[in-house]
C-alpha cells in the first residue's frame, strides 16, 4: 500500500493527514475558522516530519478538488503541488462532495440503506454546489450550482428518502420540507476520511498533472458564473 499526504481545504475547516496500508497515521484539523494560509503548511510540515521520523517514504499526495473555497482550494492545491515537485511523488485529485459522503456511509448508521446523498457546499444566498450519490458513491447526478427551492431535489425525493448534510444543507432545512428529507448536522469534508478515495485513485494510476491542474471550482464554475454574466 502506499503513503499518502492528505490535503483538505474546501471549506472553512483545514486539515492534513497520513495514511499507509488502509490506516491514519497522523492528522490535523483547525475547525476554528479560515485560517489555512497559516495552518496548512504547519500542518503538512508536521506531517512530513512523522513520515520521516518513522522512515517512511511519501508515495503521493491527495488533494480536495473542490467545489468550495476560492481562497481554500489554491492555498491546498498550491501546496500540494508544491510537496510533489519537491519530492518527485505524484497527484491525485479527490471531488469535495464524495469526500463529504465518507463519513456519513461509515458512522451514520440511521440513514436507510436506500437513501440517495446529496452533499451540499455553501455558495450564497441559497445557493449551493451539489451533487447526488448512491449508497455506492456512483454519481447519480454531476455536481452542479444550485438555486435551492422546495423543487430542486423533489424528484429524488419522490422517489425516496434524501440525505442532506455538509455546510450549505443547514440553510436548506426550512426550505426543503419533503417528508423523505434528511438532514444531518456538522459534516464536514476532513483529510482524514480521504483515505479510501485516495487510494482508489491511486490503486487505478488515476494521477493529475501537477503543472495543469486546477480545483474544479476554479477551472469550472467560475467560467460558468462569468458566461451567466455576459
Amino acid at each position: 500500500m502506499s503513503c499518502i499526504l492528505h490535503i483538505e481545504t474546501s471549506t472553512s475547516v483545514c486539515s492534513v493527514a497520513l495514511s499507509q496500508d488502509g490506516a491514519v497515521l497522523h492528522h490535523r484539523e483547525d475547525v476554528s475558522g479560515p485560517n489555512h494560509a497559516v495552518s496548512c503548511g504547519v500542518f503538512v510540515d508536521e506531517a512530513l516530519s512523522f513520515a520521516e521520523s518513522h522512515a517512511i517514504p511519501i508515495d503521493a499526495v491527495a488533494v480536495s478538488k473542490g467545489p468550495g473555497s476560492y481562497t481554500g482550494l489554491r492555498i491546498g492545491v498550491s501546496t500540494a503541488k508544491g510537496v510533489c515537485y519537491g519530492r518527485g511523488v505524484p497527484l491525485v485529485a479527490v471531488p469535495t462532495t464524495e469526500l463529504l459522503c465518507v463519513p456519513v456511509l461509515l458512522y451514520h448508521d440511521e440513514v436507510p440503506e436506500n437513501a440517495l446523498y446529496v452533499p451540499m457546499i455553501d455558495a450564497r444566498r441559497m445557493e449551493v454546489y451539489a451533487a447526488v450519490y448512491d449508497r455506492g458513491l456512483r454519481e447519480v447526478r454531476a455536481i452542479g450550482a444550485d438555486v435551492v427551492t422546495p423543487e430542486t431535489y423533489l424528484p429524488y425525493l419522490e422517489q425516496g428518502p434524501v440525505c442532506f448534510f455538509g455546510n450549505g444543507a443547514a440553510k436548506c432545512a426550512d426550505i426543503i420540507r419533503h417528508p423523505n428529507a434528511i438532514f444531518l448536522k456538522d459534516i464536514h469534508p476532513l483529510a482524514r476520511h480521504m483515505l479510501p478515495l485516495a487510494e482508489r485513485a491511486v490503486a487505478q494510476e488515476r494521477f493529475e498533472d501537477v503543472a495543469y491542474f486546477e480545483p474544479y471550482y476554479l477551472k469550472e464554475f467560475v467560467a460558468i458564473k462569468s458566461k451567466n454574466l455576459l
